[in-house]
């Protein structure tokens, strides 16, 4: 009985639907994940720079 559960069950979906779905071209801004990552970095180093130097 168990066989015929493992023989009837659906096979796990593959990634090909997946990866058209992410091709797809959306409407918004288009941002550089450069950018996305340098600017929170960014933002810390000047926090730490204010903290350094002003906090004297």
């Amino acid at each position: 009985m168990s066989s015929n559960k493992k023989k009837s069950a659906p096979l796990p979906a593959s990634s090909g639907g997946l990866m058209r779905f992410f091709e797809d071209e959306t409407k918004g801004f288009k941002i550089d994940p450069k950018i996305v990552v340098s600017i929170p970095i960014g933002l810390i180093v000047i926090s730490w720079a204010i903290d350094l130097f002003l906090a004297s």
